[in-house]
């Protein structure tokens, strides 16, 4: 205990004590719900049905850490690095140019063309492509991506790699897992014991680095049925993920949870709802449980408008309003 109030006192004197515990998100609004960004040590999980931007949240503000200076790694067992660089080209261009000529599309198809050129010239047809690689450029060495496998990449090979990066650069980094279900386990375990050995070694990598970890969770496709809003009790191995997690966000569709009167009393509601995303703070050991903000959505840019807000309209635990 002396040793720990030591270290305390040190970084306090040093003037490193919030700037070396707090890895902000670069997300307005959520950075000062979860007291200023996530915390070393910590445990966060992001959760939300298909299709709802997970990856495309968690790589975001991967690139505000790495765009901070700090060490990120990114271990995606759902896309290779070559399409998280497209994804980030992209973002990189959006925030560049926000016209609707910057689209995710465009993108893949200036790397799928056949013909022969490096790809700054093959950016140059893209608004902002050019200045986009050499943002990313500036960043390039802070963001490690990782492309895991579900028959390789498990918790001793996240750590293995996590703590080489430390001895590299001299900083813990801050971890990401997508997604935490496809993590390999050892030994013949049901989907509750996985889901439980990976959260609980996750945690523990988490103090043991010093550095926060977000991981993406997946839904039980049995609990999370047609018209509800999904949250954490849908998730696999829901127990232990929600006693080991330190903050638990929930992203869903905002037309998908709005009460049913704000679309029948304005049609027009349904389509601008659509565009927004609704993120619930489920669990939050940093602040107050339950606060809810919105975000509008940019997935034809591949990334989210940063500053978030509050969400005015009533929402809904199961969905009234179908198509």
């Amino acid at each position: 205990m002396g040793a720990s109030l030591a270290r305390a006192d040190e970084r306090m004197l040093s003037g490193r004590n919030t700037a070396g515990r707090v890895w902000k998100t670069g997300f307005g609004g959520l950075d000062p719900a979860i007291g200023g960004g996530f915390r070393s040590g910590s445990l966060i999980l992001l959760a939300g049905p298909q299709g709802l931007g997970k990856s495309t949240f968690a790589l975001q503000i991967a690139r505000n850490v790495a765009i901070a200076g700090r060490p990120v790694v990114y271990f995606s067992y759902e896309h290779d690095p070559e399409d998280l660089t497209q994804k980030l080209i992209t973002l990189e261009a959006g925030l560049l140019d926000d016209s609707d000529q910057v689209r995710v599309a465009h993108i893949r198809s200036v790397f799928d063309d056949l013909w022969v050129s490096s790809l700054e010239h093959r950016l140059q047809a893209v608004p902002s492509g050019p200045q986009a690689l050499d943002r990313i450029a500036q960043y390039a060495d802070y963001l490690h991506l990782h492309r895991s496998t579900g028959t390789r990449t498990d918790l001793a090979a996240i750590q293995e790699i996590a703590v080489a990066i430390r001895q590299a650069t001299g900083v813990s980094p801050f971890v990401i897992v997508d997604y935490l279900q496809k993590v390999k386990t050892h030994g013949n375990l049901d989907d509750d014991e996985r889901s439980t050995q990976i959260v609980e070694g996750l945690k523990d990598l988490a103090i043991d680095l010093g550095a926060p970890i977000l991981a993406i969770a997946a839904a039980d496709k049995g609990a999370l049925g047609a018209g509800q809003r999904m949250k954490a009790n849908h998730l696999r191995g829901s127990s232990a993920l929600a006693y080991e997690a330190d903050i638990m966000m929930v992203l869903n569709n905002k037309f998908d949870i709005v009460a049913r009167h704000h679309l029948t009393y304005d049609l027009s509601n349904a389509e601008r709802f659509r565009e927004w995303a609704v993120l619930t703070l489920e669990k939050n050991r940093f602040g107050k449980d339950g606060q809810v903000m919105e975000f509008r959505t940019r997935f034809d840019q591949s990334r989210f408008e940063t500053e978030g807000r509050e969400v005015k309209e009533q929402l809904i635990d199961d969905r009234v309003f179908r198509e």
